[in-house]
């Protein structure tokens, strides 16, 4: 013990020279402590990331806890009467177990809405309304979250439209929604982007653009298909299974591809073999 410790005493210069972090002052018998770390600044930047002050969250989060995971037609009676005391509801909705919702006070469900199990809605803070009879499936990710004061910013669906499996809106830009309009799943629209053009910066460095996406009336979107910032889709129009659009899309057109391109007119004409279809109706 007693070799030991002078080879340790010995080794003391040269590893405070080495690295500078021995004090050769501290007694042999003592203990060297660090002072604790301050708390994270984590645990506050989480709570403004969930609800509208603290208040709102302990509120939402009491919910969440006692009626978010009632399965049934239960959960979902229970679920349209006391959700009410943390989003605005019109008329009746149904909202499965769960479903999580994050700063309810700036989500507005309209009559006949209904959100499957696993949904997502981040409405920071400019809010997600989402209007008479659409439903949003499983998965599906509806995801406000500007926290740049984009003012912009926010999701509006219209009436009886569909919002497929696993569907992303990103609404920093704005998204706008019309009346009618079918996502299939897997669909991403996505209002923001990062620039990147300074090769001598992160792109984090960068800043982002949020343009806004505006989707018209009876458009439908085919499972994979991607719309970018800044995009205008029109009426009546389709969008291929895997496209990716990056600029306008005109009425009543059929867009394919990556990037996607115009591929047909949409014009009252009917491919030959229509007749030999069985076509299914409501």
């Amino acid at each position: 013990m007693r070799h030991f410790s002078m080879s340790y005493r010995r080794s003391l210069p040269l590893l405070n020279q080495a690295y500078g972090i021995i004090d050769l002052n501290i007694p042999a018998q003592t203990t060297r402590t660090t002072a604790p770390k301050p708390i994270s600044p984590g645990i506050g930047l989480y709570l403004q990331r969930q609800a509208d002050g603290f208040g709102r969250y302990l509120l939402e989060q009491l919910l969440y806890f006692l009626l978010g995971w009632v399965p049934t037609v239960v959960g979902i009676g229970l679920r349209a009467v006391f959700y009410r005391l943390i989003l605005k509801m019109t008329g009746w909705a149904a909202i499965e177990n769960g479903v999580r919702l994050r700063f309810a006070s700036n989500i507005h469900l309209h009559n006949g809405v209904y959100l499957d199990q696993g949904t997502y809605l981040h409405a920071c803070p400019a809010g997600i309304e989402i209007g008479d009879n659409t439903i949003v499936m499983h998965g599906a990710v509806l995801h406000v979250y500007n926290f740049r004061g984009m003012p912009q910013s926010g999701i509006r669906i219209g009436r009886d439209s569909l919002i497929g499996e696993y569907s992303i809106i990103r609404g920093q830009g704005g998204v706008t929604i019309g009346d009618r309009v079918y996502t299939s799943p897997f669909t991403q629209l996505l209002a923001v982007n990062h620039i990147f053009d300074d090769p001598d910066k992160p792109f984090t460095q960068q800043g982002i653009t949020a343009e806004g996406i505006v989707i018209e009336d009876d458009v439908w979107l085919g499972a994979g298909a991607v719309i970018t910032d800044g995009v205008r889709v029109g009426k009546g129009a389709v969008v291929a299974a895997g496209a990716v659009v990056t600029q306008d899309v005109p009425p009543h057109t059929v867009f394919a591809g990556v990037p996607a391109r115009l591929i047909k007119q949409i014009d009252g004409s009917q491919p030959a073999n229509i007749k030999d279809r069985t076509v299914y109706f409501l």
